[in-house]
């Protein structure tokens, strides 16, 4: 059985025009019949940086819980972001958009490493006081772009900080779609080797080529948590460089039936979320 991460927060935020919130609304309430473990639903930043997550409370405010077992996620990158979304009983977890790239980190947040380590600190701290869980994503985890350090001891010492501090999921993203499948299994199976008790994820951004093989790579290595998006919408607006889709979830669950690993998927919710016009 594999852990299915619905990110239609990262779809939304690379379109260029506007959703409307009723459209969001709907077409998330038909994400949350669909079995997925997590389903993310807005982000409290900016709306200036991402205009797209303006209306994430309404969103949160307008969805139908009564029918649904999956968990309320958002991100956030901020304290002020972490203390708007502790005002929301409805979410379970907090995503906050980590890395040991200085030069990413800078970029995608405007943090530096000791000002991103303050926040998740501060996160934390108000998960616990809120019963909410803080999943701290390691971004760029599979190589450098910038010219910063990068290495496996790195990504040991950091996730071994993090741990720390009461942490225990952390999914790896590949941002920019570069990491090979090689690079992917290699890490993957140092850090679950290194922590067999904590849980690692991929969220995969990338093109068609070698797209399952990297996922391949990823379950063989030990991953069982994977972040997709239907269709392949969205990407990062903040790397600077173009922007790469997600992983498809139409892909991944053609890779799970062709490889007979279960899900928790119910199909004939999905092909009415599939179907609905989120992006016309």
């Amino acid at each position: 059985m594999v852990s299915i991460v619905e990110t239609p927060r990262d779809g939304f935020q690379g379109l260029s025009h506007p959703i409307d919130t009723k459209k969001k609304i709907e077409y998330i309430n038909l994400l949350l019949k669909c079995g997925f473990h997590t389903v993310e639903v807005g982000s409290f930043v900016s709306p200036k940086v991402i205009p797209q997550m303006a209306d994430t409370a309404e969103v949160i405010e307008g969805l139908d819980y009564a029918n649904t077992k999956s968990k309320i996620a958002v991100l956030v990158a901020t304290e002020s972001g972490g203390r708007q979304a502790m005002t929301f009983q409805q979410i379970d977890q907090v995503f906050f958009p980590f890395s040991t790239s200085p030069s990413f980190l800078k970029k995608n947040i405007n943090q530096s490493l000791d000002q991103a380590e303050h926040t998740i600190d501060q996160l934390q701290a108000m998960c616990v006081n809120n019963n909410k869980q803080l999943i701290v994503y390691l971004s760029m985890a599979f190589g450098e772009a910038y010219g910063d350090d990068w290495s496996i001891e790195l990504l040991i010492d950091w996730v071994s900080r993090l741990i720390e501090k009461g942490l225990n999921i952390f999914p790896l993203s590949d941002i920019l779609g570069e990491a090979t499948p090689d690079i992917i299994y290699k890490v993957f199976r140092s850090l679950i080797s290194k922590f067999p008790d904590v849980e690692f994820g991929l969220h995969l951004h990338s093109t068609d080529y070698q797209r399952m093989e990297k996922v391949d790579a990823a379950y063989k290595a030990g991953v069982r948590r994977f972040d997709t998006v239907i269709n392949g919408l969205g990407g990062c607006p903040q790397t600077g460089k173009e922007l790469v889709g997600n992983l498809p979830l139409q892909s991944f669950l053609s890779f799970c039936e062709t490889n007979n690993i279960a899900t928790a998927i119910d199909m004939n919710s999905l092909a009415k979320a599939s179907e609905f016009p989120i992006v016309s």
